[in-house]
């Protein structure tokens, strides 16, 4: 929380606890620099930043017009008598985003291959008007207090990859601007690095925005045209995201690298689920931007919102009030919240510079002083800000640091396989409060279930770890706290169970009860949680279940897709078997890949939850039955039997049995129109009964074929597998009897053998004969699909 939160005993107190810089015209402006995750100035006040933008073209200076036709002068003389007349009307800002529109840069008569797009780039003309126009109207805006932004022109392509044009036009616009002379170190010009990317190419070679893949190449993407700059300037870069610059969260995994990054977000209402009233807008808030939030200062650069009725806004919504509904006011609470965010207002500079002008048109007059639309409301926020910073530097009590505090308690709780951002706050002599999560020394005793990163805690496995905290002040002043952090996949408090994935429901941590809504569903929620190397997930009632409550785990992030579901019955425990879940589809449940898993209930009664947890002792092991192929894949289905009539049986198929935990034998038994047996040429019937031997029964090969006789017809019927206390397993069998022809006649000297494989009398299959001796069965496949079987005797 920063420091205007912070109760002042005197107004000297509150002069000097400032939040805000805001250097007005005639004014030295401090020189800003990044220092974990704030924006600070040269006497260690937090800085967040306040602004407009402009852009420099006729369109959108008032469509034309104001000046056209290339005319300098003409764009000058109009863009800085905005920004007079936007002060002049008291509108309290210290920044301004600068686009450098590709009106100039761009070949007069070439067409963009889509809006704004980058292909009829000039260099010539770019460091022509970079000169003219832009670096003017730099110096302009910095002679009247205001920071600067500065934009690449033109905006980013739907979809990008490492190397592509985009790319490579990035890196050269960054490199001419960086070295110019008015621009290179300026501690007052800042970067926009690209305006919008939506999708990228990312590591697994599809294009989109969601996943780390995309992230890490958007890294790279990013992290060229840092270093281009880097190469000859340190000044203050402002990243882009994913999603027309909405997506954030992949950045706290694979940061940009190097010294004064921030990141800049777009917010317009309806994004990050702002238009459902305050709480979602935080959940997403904290779902995109907090990650980055965490480590690095951030800047909105596009921001507005009014009702749709004034046609005046990019954004539509009302201003609303702070924790209820509406746009406006919960973006200052969640912006002021966060700490770290500077912000500015997207409306039109030529609408911004009305304010308070009696003879504006009536329209224009009805916008500006409708609460409900940005303009109002933000320039009375824009003044609150500005009064909160002091110029005299900081005191001695700003900079002396008393204690460290962990929001939320020093005991910390985090769903394993994903990351959690720390709040732990330094405050300071005089009462202000700085987030130092990412910049503190955090040691961890056990790195196999945490690291921290950046101030963020990455949960590797379940367990339990120590992190020891340090912090330093620039006077040498140490404190330092112990946090106790646990790592679980199936956490049991109300801030990791999510009672209400399906419905509304309640959960009580300090008794476990869950009440799910009606037919509802609760439980934890993940970013595809790969639990494949656990054999069990043992879940735990800790009462009656009086409400019907089943376990289920989806292997797709989507609620309604198939779960694999499982009964407690009349126990009050149950046992998964994670690599033989099966789905209500009827597929095998994905361990590798999990995103939800809960509790379902008919919500009549409240339940409670004893315990769920992940593990590998044989203690909780359930009989169980493989069928599979040779490769190790699950069999569910043998197709393809193919009999000649009155020519004997088919051709047979074959798969591997096994079993385990055992406590009695497997029975195999095939439908009417199939037989099975342990031998390919003899001792086929309608069932089998394999007996296992200490619970077990080894891999044994079955083979299975169409029954002769039959007449000429489409047969199929499910081959069951069963023994007790195990979950049976079927396979469907399907094929057909046909009348012979001639051509079914085939020489088998003619064909070609394709492979052989060797199983002993009982099935199982030999990985090499060479120096055995004994009875064995040889398999033999053709390249004309004849199989053949034999048994054969080997005395070396």
């Amino acid at each position: 929380m920063i420091s205007r939160y912070l109760k002042a005993t005197t107004f000297i107190l509150l002069f000097l606890m400032t939040a805000q810089v805001y250097a007005w015209e005639g004014m030295p402006m401090p020189k800003l620099h990044v220092e974990g995750r704030y924006l600070k100035d040269s006497h260690g006040h937090i800085v967040n930043l306040h602004g407009f933008g402009q852009t420099y073209s006729p369109w959108f200076n008032e469509k034309g017009s104001k000046w056209n036709n290339y005319d300098v002068q003409g764009c000058l003389a109009y863009n800085q008598g905005l920004i007079d007349r936007i002060l002049d009307a008291g509108w309290k800002m210290n920044f301004i985003r600068l686009h450098m529109d590709p009106y100039w840069s761009n070949t007069p008569g070439c067409t963009p291959e889509y809006h704004e797009a980058h292909n009829c780039f000039n260099e010539a003309r770019f460091r022509k008007y970079l000169d003219e126009v832009f670096v003017p109207m730099a110096d302009y805006a910095i002679s009247k207090g205001l920071y600067v932004v500065m934009r690449p022109p033109g905006v980013s392509p739907d979809s990008i990859k490492v190397g592509d044009d985009y790319y490579q036009y990035l890196n050269k616009v960054w490199g001419i601007v960086a070295k110019h002379p008015n621009i290179m170190n300026n501690s007052n010009i800042m970067f926009e690095l690209a305006n919008e990317p939506i999708n990228i190419l990312g590591t697994d070679g599809t294009y989109g925005s969601g996943t780390q893949g995309h992230f890490d190449n958007l890294k790279i993407y990013f992290q060229s045209v840092v270093n281009t700059i880097r190469a000859t300037a340190d000044n203050i870069l402002w990243v882009p995201g994913l999603g027309y610059q909405s997506q954030y969260a992949g950045f706290a995994t694979n940061p940009i690298e190097g010294e004064n990054i921030g990141y800049a977000v777009h917010v317009y209402p309806g994004w990050f689920n702002s238009g459902k009233g305050y709480e979602p807008f935080q959940r997403g808030w904290d779902a995109q931007v907090q990650p980055v939030a965490d480590f690095a200062p951030v800047m909105v650069t596009e921001m507005d919102w009014a009702p749709k009725r004034h046609d005046k806004s990019w954004g539509n919504d009302i201003t609303g009030t702070a924790g209820g509904d509406g746009f406006g006011a919960n973006f200052k609470k969640i912006t002021d919240d966060c700490g770290n965010v500077s912000w500015m207002i997207f409306t039109g500079p030529e609408l911004l510079a009305e304010y308070g002008n009696p003879d504006a048109t009536i329209d224009v007059i009805d916008f500006l002083n409708d609460p409900e639309a940005c303009p109002k409301p933000v320039y009375q926020w824009f003044n609150e800000y500005a009064n909160e910073y002091g110029l005299n530097g900081a005191s001695a009590d700003y900079l002396t640091l008393e204690e460290l505090i962990v929001e939320g308690g020093e005991n910390i709780s985090v769903l394993t396989q994903s990351s959690k951002g720390l709040k732990i706050n330094a405050r300071f002599a005089d009462g202000h409060i700085e987030n130092i999560s990412s910049i503190a020394n955090i040691t961890v005793d056990n790195s196999d279930v945490i690291q921290v990163v950046r101030g963020r805690i990455f949960a590797l496995s379940d367990g339990t770890a120590t992190a020891n905290v340090s912090y330093t002040d620039r006077n040498q002043n140490t404190r330092q706290l112990t946090l106790h952090v646990s790592s679980s996949t199936f956490p049991l408090t109300s801030e990791l169970f999510n009672p209400s994935i399906w419905e509304d429901g309640t959960f009580d941590e300090s008794t476990k009860t869950l009440k799910t809504g009606p037919w509802g569903f609760g439980g934890w929620e993940y970013s595809g949680m790969n639990l494949s190397d656990y054999k069990y997930i043992v879940v735990r009632l800790g009462g009656a279940n009086t409400a019907g409550a089943d376990f289920r785990i989806f292997d797709a992030p989507n609620y309604w897709g198939s779960p694999a579901s499982f009964s407690f019955g009349n126990n009050r425990q149950l046992v998964v078997v994670l690599n033989d879940a099966l789905k209500n589809d009827g597929t095998y449940l994905n361990p590798e890949h999990i995103y939800i898993a809960g509790f379902w209930s008919s919500g009549s009664n409240p339940f409670v939850i004893d315990t769920v947890f992940l593990s590998n002792s044989d203690e909780y092991a359930l009989p169980i039955i493989y069928a599979e192929n040779a490769s190790g894949e699950r069999v569910t289905t043998l197709t393809n039997f193919t009999a000649k009539k009155d020519a004997g049986p088919s051709p047979s198929q074959s798969f591997v049995l096994s079993g385990g935990f055992l406590t009695g034998p497997i029975k195999v038994t095939s439908p009417s129109s199939f037989e099975v047996s342990i031998d390919t040429l003899s001792g086929f019937s309608s069932g089998l009964t394999i007996e296992p031997i200490t619970g077990v029964v080894n891999e044994t090969m079955l083979f299975v074929r169409l029954k002769s006789g039959l007449a000429s017809n489409s047969y199929a019927g499910n081959l069951t597998l069963m023994s007790s206390g195990a979950k049976s397993k079927t396979i469907a069998l399907s094929g057909k009897v046909v009348p012979p022809t001639a051509a079914d006649i085939l020489q088998l000297a003619e064909s070609k053998v394709l492979n052989v494989n060797y199983f002993t009398l009982s099935g199982q299959h030999l990985k090499n004969v060479d120096g055995m001796r004994g009875l064995f069965i040889r398999r033999i496949v053709f390249s004309d699909g004849t199989i053949r079987a034999e048994k054969i005797y080997k005395n070396q």
